[in-house]
């Protein structure tokens, strides 16, 4: 009875240690051709899975995906009470994105990636503020010395940017998430509120797509980060790819098909 009592034990540890695993053939094809990292954490144990260990080590700009620790730092801080209220006054500058043309909730500039609104946020945050809440969440590189308003942007090549990995960006939400990082409940469902993207039978995904270009304007990375809530369980991922023409939207494709593949969505 001992004997078998150990072999089921066993048997349910390889079943636990393996049940991030996610078949090679199922990465490349989510990848669809474009160099890329993916990492997914299990937040109830720690068990993590990585793609590849030095694409997922690689630190580039986060670009849009910022924009989750910019809401959240702005909502700690006060400089915004609530995702629904008007905290963005568009200036009649028209831009490229129509969407960005009109004024802006922190709801529906989360949704349209309103850079404007975002680098206005950042300037009220303040640098000092700024860099107190990158130090004592440590975000990346924590180097916000290109400028307030800029220092997540990855162009033009000159400039530097705040560097962070598929690593770290899985790793920050696993902390977020988990209540392990210094924000209030308050702003932690604000932050759901706004990230939340879809919900399906299995799972609901939550996350911030980011798109990185050259001198020349030309995408060429692709960021997608977040978590799934599925079947009582949390899993945060990140998932980066790189290659010409490459954006947020290709990264989150990828997402979707890794975690419909596992059953998480």
């Amino acid at each position: 009875m001992v004997a078998e009592n150990v072999r089921c034990l066993f048997s349910a540890f390889l079943f636990l240690a393996s049940s991030l695993a996610i078949p090679a053939d199922t990465v490349s094809k989510a990848f669809n051709g474009h160099l890329g990292a993916f990492v997914l954490i299990d937040c109830s144990s720690g068990e993590t899975f990585r793609s590849d260990a030095a694409r997922c080590a690689e630190k580039v700009a986060p670009c849009s995906t910022f924009k989750i620790w910019n809401s959240a730092i702005g909502l700690e801080t006060g400089v915004i009470s609530d995702p629904d209220e008007l905290f963005w006054k568009w200036d009649g500058t028209k831009r490229w994105l129509e969407t960005w043309n009109k004024d802006q909730t922190l709801r529906s500039a989360f949704a349209a990636s309103c850079v404007p609104a975002y680098q206005s946020l950042a300037r009220q945050i303040e640098s000092a503020r700024m860099q107190e809440w990158l130090d004592k969440i440590a975000y990346g590189n924590r180097d916000i010395s290109a400028g307030l308003d800029v220092f997540w942007l990855p162009k033009p090549p000159e400039r530097k940017t705040i560097l962070i990995s598929a690593d770290q960006q899985a790793l920050m939400l696993a902390r977020l998430v988990g209540g392990k990082l210094p924000f209030s409940a308050k702003t932690l469902a604000a932050l759901k509120s706004i990230m939340t993207l879809q919900t399906t039978t299995r799972g609901t995904l939550y996350g911030k797509t980011g798109t990185g270009g050259d001198e020349k304007g030309d995408y060429n990375l692709g960021w997608f980060v977040g978590y799934v809530e599925s079947s009582g369980q949390t899993y945060t991922f990140a998932c980066l790819l790189k290659g010409r023409g490459v954006a947020g939207k290709d990264a989150r494709a990828a997402t979707e098909m890794i975690l419909t593949d596992r059953g998480l969505l």
